[in-house]
Parts: structure tokens; sequence; C-alpha cells
């Protein structure tokens, strides 16, 4: 269950952004889906292509360490490394608490490797084969929702048990039908897709954030 202040980071999230605003209850369960991922332990990996990849290392970002809120470390971490002398105090105090998020686009010796063994339409279904677990959480970012390296990822998280959650345009593509759960911007121009999209995962990260350390 989503806390109220988690809620109305949502629902301000649509009132600032009207043009988002079809996709609240898509949202929502992303949210949910998130939060009970990393509440188990797992992990979310994300990937996606140009624009796209850019988009992914934003969310990370946002994910890893603090975003709208001061995230303080919790026990046993916080404890244990106050327990380690005057350094371990220092780390105490300034480090934040995190989120485990990977940019599959991210690794360039790795990537560059499978282009040139596999070919490129693998980079990132490879890295899902290495990292992915039960439990973990693939988003896949595609403006037409067609970029086949993401779809080849998705099909690999699938068969191992994690949940994947698509960001695309207005028309889906074949992401439609092969994602858990798709998140649509309400546009089919690439560059207006992307705009939306920064709403969209602006609006989870703040709302996942809040749901793991408001209140």
């Amino acid at each position: 269950m989503l806390k109220t202040g988690t809620e109305n980071i949502l629902h301000t999230c649509c009132e600032k952004n009207p043009v988002i605003t079809r996709t609240k209850e898509p949202l929502r369960e992303c949210v949910r889906l998130l939060c009970d991922c990393f509440e188990s332990g797992g992990q979310l990996l994300v990937c996606g292509n140009g624009g796209s990849c850019a988009d992914a290392d934003h969310i990370v970002g946002e994910l890893v360490k603090a975003f709208k809120l001061k995230r303080p470390l919790k026990a046993p971490l916080l404890i244990t490394l106050q327990g380690q002398g005057h350094q371990g105090e220092l780390l105490a105090r300034n480090l934040q608490g995190g989120l485990p998020a990977i940019n599959l686009g991210a690794h360039a010796s790795l990537m560059t490797a499978v282009v040139n063994d596999l070919g490129g339409e693998y980079i990132y279904a490879q890295q899902v084969v290495a990292y992915g677990r039960v439990g973990d959480v693939l988003l896949g970012i595609s403006t037409s929702g067609n970029a086949v390296d993401v779809l080849h990822a998705g099909l690999v998280a699938k068969a191992k048990g994690m949940k994947t959650i698509g960001l695309t345009g207005e028309t889906g593509g074949k992401m439609e039908e092969q994602f858990d759960l798709v998140l649509h911007a309400g546009s089919i121009v690439t560059e207006d897709i992307q705009d939306q999209h920064s709403s969209i995962y602006h609006a989870i990260c703040a709302a996942v954030e809040y749901q793991c350390w408001g209140d």
C-alpha cells in the first residue's frame, strides 16, 4: 500500500504535467512494483538507446543517491561504520541511503565486446543473463517500443523470473505485448516523447524515494 505522501507526489506530478495524467494508474503500479522489488532485496536494471540511454543514466542517478529527501544510513550499516573509528564515523555522517539501480548502457568495454563478438542486438540481453535475478526489475526505454536490443533484454528478464516495465511512446510498438507494465508518453514524435519521459520518470523516482524514506 502506498503512503499518503507517495500518492500526493503522483497527484501533484500529474497536475503539473497534464500530458502524463493518462499514465497515473500505470505510474502508481510502477511505483508499487519497484518498491516491492527494493524491499525484497532486488535491483533495477535500466536500458535504452541514444537519448533513452541518457534517460537510463538519469534514472539511476536519482535512485542510487538522494533525490529530493534526506536519506540517512540505516542500521546495521550505520552502526557498523560508526564502530570503525574516525573514518567510519565520517562515512556514516556523509553517505546516503541508496537504491540498487544499474544502467546497462554505461559499460563501454563490455558493450563493445558484445557488439564485436555477438552483435549489437544482444548488448542488453547478455547483461541481463549475468546480472538478472528472480525478483529484480528491468526498465526498458524505447520511444518507438521496437528497439530490438531492449526487447531481447525483456525476453531474457522474463525468462529469469524478473518483472519488466516499458517506457515508450503513444503506440507502444512490440513492447506493448512483451512487457508486464507499459507507460506511454502521449506522442509519436521522438523529442516530445523524451520530454514526457523525463516528467514520468522523475515522478516515479520521487514517489519511490518517498515510499522508502518519507515520514
